[in-house]
């Protein structure tokens, strides 16, 4: 009688071990079964609203007949004026010097050290 009651008492805490570990491996289960069913009314809710529209944002989402179409005095299409031509500049005969030096050497008749001693010759420095 002596050695019973440590088997005894092994068993009873085992058991009470096994069935407390079944008790919460149950629950999880449940909670996992009602958060996956919490999530498929969600998404069905969800997709159920998508289909359907607010009344009051089909109302304003076209606006009135009156404001479909412009006007008529704007349904003509914008005629864009040309810009006016730049007045001509008054011509120096610096600048016209000037030109003809630029258009000399871009002949290849003047090298670039030619071209700018002529243009500091021009400048007066």
């Amino acid at each position: 009688m002596f050695r019973r009651r440590p088997l005894l008492r092994a068993a009873a805490v085992g058991g009470t071990a096994y069935v407390a570990g079944k008790h919460m491996a149950n629950k999880q289960a449940d909670e996992a079964a009602y958060a996956a069913d919490q999530d498929a009314r969600i998404s069905a809710l969800e997709q159920q609203q998508a289909g359907q529209q607010d009344p009051y944002q089909q109302q304003y989402q076209q606006p009135p007949p009156q404001y479909q179409q412009p006007p008529p005095q704007y349904q003509q299409p914008y005629q864009q004026q040309p810009p006016p031509e730049p007045a001509p500049a008054a011509s120096s005969p610096m600048i016209d010097q000037l030109n003809q030096l630029a258009d000399l050497h871009q002949q290849g008749v003047l090298t670039d050290e030619e071209f700018a001693a002529a243009k500091a010759k021009l400048f007066g420095s």
